[in-house]
């Protein structure tokens, strides 16, 4: 990677570390789907007027199908999932199950890039974490498995989301793109959040967290993320996953006193090495011809 895909990525890293910790203040006023709508609705607000000035909203001219979707698989879908999974669990464990991204991503490429020995290593010592996770962090807490499980198929489809970003929308402006995904997912969100708005008073942590979750960690990490893809491709884009569950560990046990213990940190282990494994390039061996000298 040059650079400034380089930059992308630890700014990736951060911005989409931290979104589990706020998450767990505004949900403490907030109900998911107005925290959703709400930092997309902000993001929105903010990259309009961005996209207007570089005069890009052209290019999503026959391509809101591929739009619509992105929305659906990308921020729809996993924003909920997550939001609403983090009522049952922490956000340090939240952070941590996302971490698989990598592995799904590997996993839905293997028609393309083949399943290598080390891959398949990579797969297994992975959702082996997962159940490690789970089995420790959550055992006999029905809930907390429901929780889980919804923020790892938000891991899905946010794998998914980033291989459909590469194949169908790379060449569309990142600010465009982005505009487009958080405008549908507002105006689809917006009747059922209008339904569940707070009746008490919401508090200005509440409020601050959700103006973070949009201004940061929606608009400028989606910027980031579609430019990265665009330059670095899904596979290393995806491996953001790394850096992002140390950030929210750090925040959920140092500001939210979660707990974490040594099978939380052995399951993030195992996680870590399975991505790591199992988005290894694939090298190809040449066989060299040797000539026979001419007589």
């Amino acid at each position: 990677m040059n650079r400034l895909a380089w930059l992308l990525f630890v700014l990736c890293s951060f911005l989409w570390g931290i979104p589990y910790f706020l998450i767990k203040i505004a949900i403490e006023d907030l109900s998911p789907v107005v925290v959703v709508a709400g930092r997309t609705a902000i993001a929105a607000a903010v990259l309009i007027p961005f996209a207007l000035m570089r005069g890009t909203l052209g290019a999503l001219r026959g391509r809101m199908r591929v739009v619509a979707l992105l929305s659906a698989v990308h921020i729809v879908g996993p924003f909920l999932l997550i939001t609403y999974g983090e009522q049952h669990i922490t956000s340090s464990l939240t952070g941590i199950l996302i971490a698989i991204e990598p592995v799904v991503i590997a996993l839905l490429l293997s028609r393309t890039e083949p399943l290598t020995p080390t891959r398949v290593l990579g797969l297994v010592i992975g959702f082996a974490g997962v159940v490690v996770l789970v089995g420790v962090d959550l055992s006999g807490d029905r809930w907390g498995l429901v929780g889980a499980a919804m923020v790892l198929l938000a891991a899905i489809s946010y794998a998914v989301a980033t291989m459909l970003v590469q194949r169908h929308a790379a060449d569309i402006p990142p600010e465009s793109l982005t505009v487009g995904t958080t405008v549908i997912t507002t105006l689809v969100l917006l009747p059922v959040a209008l339904f569940n708005l707070p009746v008490e008073p919401v508090g200005v942590n509440s409020l601050s967290a959700l103006a973070v979750l949009g201004v940061f960690c929606t608009a400028i990490a989606l910027l980031a993320f579609y430019k990265l893809i665009a330059l670095a491709g899904s596979n290393r884009a995806g491996l953001i996953t790394y850096v992002n569950p140390v950030v929210a560990v750090l925040l959920g046990v140092v500001l939210l006193n979660e707990p974490i213990g040594p099978g939380t940190l052995g399951g993030f282990a195992l996680v870590v090495a399975g991505c790591w494994f199992a988005t290894r390039p694939v090298v190809e061996r040449t066989e060299e011809k040797v000539l026979e000298p001419s007589r």
